[in-house]
């Protein structure tokens, strides 16, 4: 709850009123709306004490695409391009809807049990959301 040692999506689309952290930490009044964008509860947090606005399971990963990336940093670059195209697909479509729709309402953060921020499912979502589905942004191919 918190630490901030490991909160580097601070600089993760940012700009575009979207912020990536980690869920363990304390809420944050620049925080917006607080969205979890995990597909599994994190381990150990009381849903009491999350103080989320909405879980989006739908706009996670596959199991079979997360256990393969395994959170590994070299293996990030195929896991964005694998993920964008997931998101491609009907229902993951719509659950990137509603978090566009939530974007454009004010301040989102976009949560994760994830240490490595930079490198989840939050940071490519945040860099979709903020550069729309034309072309790469920042942190890889598209």
């Amino acid at each position: 709850m918190g630490d901030t040692s490991h909160d580097s999506g601070h600089d993760t689309g940012e700009s575009a009123g979207i912020r990536c952290r980690r869920v363990y930490e304390d809420a944050d009044g620049a925080d917006g709306t607080r969205v979890l964008v995990d597909r599994v509860w994190p381990r150990g947090l009381r849903k009491a004490d999350a103080r989320l606005d909405a879980w989006l399971r739908d706009v996670a990963p596959s199991t079979e695409l997360r256990r393969w990336y395994g959170h590994e940093p070299a293996r990030y670059p195929e896991f964005r391009r694998r993920y964008l195209a997931e998101l491609r697909e009907p229902g993951r479509r719509e659950a990137l809807a509603e978090l566009s729709r939530l974007a454009d309402g004010g301040p989102l953060t976009l949560l994760t049990a994830t240490r490595d921020v930079a490198h989840s499912q939050a940071a490519v979502l945040a860099d979709r959301l903020a550069h729309g589905s034309r072309g790469p942004g920042p942190g890889g191919p598209a």
